[in-house]
């Protein structure tokens, strides 16, 4: 099954014991059963690096935009305020699953909402998942193969080396890594498995800060850039309401809510998932400010919607072009490391909802490997066929994140199932949920605005 199949009618016909062990993802097996080896418990360290991995995905490459729109300070309090809000929202789903012995976020939705409740978080975690997973094999493609926009052609890292081939074309090269890398990555059943690479995609991550905050410096003492905007530059309406468009972005780059539940099931002592949860996001929150910070100060204006294309230009430094490739192959091994990270709630989450009733995945191969193969092909076919993908994203993806992420735990918090939230959980709940709908509302609107405008321009 997937995160939480269980339901209140179920707990009326078995022990809550039979519940844990039918409804969690992927628990910490403390004796041998059905083959599985003895696991202790997932180590601090390690749940840190995997909710951190969890967390900064391909959105640390589109912040830089952001801020260009929100201006430095707005920009930075963005990225602060959201933090903020992702810690109280996953302490208000971490206090109601450990008050109600609850070992998964569906099952809480189940207990909280009934049988609807469950499919709706099940439903909106594929929809989030499975469009990252799509523009994260659409970003390996186009950094190591290269890609063609408004007809100029940007070359891929092994074009650029070798020359255009067949073996290094799109299609080869995005098979290639399916089979030889996010194929074996995805096979793992426990999230504690991958912490070794989760630490490895973190560092990845400060390797790009590192090298674009010094590039950055670096042309600051040269006098090779321009002073960044403080605040937004508003002419009227518009510009206003554009400034909406940035809160999705940052709202999606925080959303780890789905993977939450598996690293707290794998934890020796739960009292440790609050102390996890706020080291991972002052960790992803530093990260993202540098970035955020330098990339734009380096870029400027000029600063793309995904600053990786920015890196496929003269840096004026010398050297420009190895730091080039060294950014690009950093940061494409980085995603090539979030991947089975985000693919592991993906896979639990689709099973849950074609089968709701069955035992748990990671006690049926035949079912596990079926799903995981039929997932690994729709994505690659999707990256191959339909890269244009990301705009359609940019809708489904949001909404679903503002759900997972802000709506579905203030739901929680209000209804209440266990009675524990105070006057202050409930007006912090409120609040989330009218901040989520005004924001994304008007960033639909804005963006769906832009989409028609454009497409009447091409016409």
């Amino acid at each position: 099954m997937g995160i939480g199949n269980g339901s209140p009618s179920d707990s009326r016909h078995v022990s809550h014991k039979e519940i844990r062990d039918e409804t969690t993802p992927l628990l910490p097996i403390k004796e041998e059963e059905e083959g599985i080896h003895e696991f202790n418990g997932a180590s601090f360290s390690g749940a840190v690096f995997n909710l951190s991995t969890t967390i900064v995905g391909a959105g640390i490459m589109a912040l830089p935009a952001s801020i260009k729109m929100l201006g430095i300070i707005p920009g930075i309090l963005m990225i602060i305020l959201v933090a903020l809000l992702t810690e109280a929202s996953i302490d208000m789903l971490v206090r109601c699953s450990h008050e109600g012995k609850i070992t998964s976020y569906g099952w809480l939705m189940g207990e909280t909402f009934g049988q609807w409740g469950r499919i709706a978080l099940q439903a909106s975690v594929v929809i989030n998942n499975i469009g990252m997973m799509i523009v994260y094999m659409i970003i390996v493609g186009d950094v190591l193969s290269g890609t063609s926009t408004s007809g100029v052609h940007h070359r891929g890292i092994f074009e650029g080396w070798f020359g255009p081939h067949l073996w290094n074309s799109r299609p080869v090269v995005l098979l290639a890594t399916t089979l030889f890398v996010f194929g074996p990555l995805v096979s793992f059943k426990r999230l504690d498995s991958l912490r070794y690479t989760s630490a490895l995609s973190v560092a990845l991550a400060v390797v790009f800060v590192v090298i674009t905050a010094g590039i950055a410096i670096v042309r600051l003492i040269e006098g090779t850039v321009e002073i960044p905007k403080l605040f937004p530059e508003l002419d009227g309406t518009n510009s206003i309401w554009e400034l909406f468009t940035a809160v999705p972005v940052v709202v999606t780059a925080y959303i780890c809510h789905y993977n939450v539940h598996s690293i707290d099931n794998e934890l020796e002592d739960r009292t440790q998932t609050k102390p996890i949860v706020q080291t991972s996001l002052a960790l992803c929150s530093s990260v993202y400010i540098a970035t955020s910070f330098f990339a734009y100060l380096l870029f400027g204006e000029g600063t793309l919607a995904d600053v990786l294309a920015n890196f496929d230009s003269n840096l004026h430094i010398p050297f420009s072009s190895v730091f080039n490739d060294v950014v690009r192959v950093s940061y494409v091994v980085h995603i090539m490391l979030v991947f089975p990270i985000v693919f592991f709630a993906l896979r639990l989450n689709l099973d849950g909802l074609l089968f709701p009733t069955a035992r748990h995945i990671s006690r049926d191969n035949r079912r596990f490997a079926i799903i995981t193969g039929s997932l690994l092909a729709v994505i690659y076919l999707a990256a191959i066929f339909i890269p244009s993908i990301w705009d359609a994203f940019q809708f489904t993806g949001a909404t679903a994140a503002v759900l997972i992420g802000f709506i579905f735990p203030a739901m929680i918090i209000l209804r209440d199932p266990y009675g524990i939230a105070t006057k202050r959980d409930k007006i912090l709940a409120l609040t989330m949920i009218v901040l989520a709908v005004l924001s994304n509302s008007v960033a639909l609107y804005s963006d769906a605005l832009n989409i028609i405008f454009h497409r009447k321009v091409e016409a």
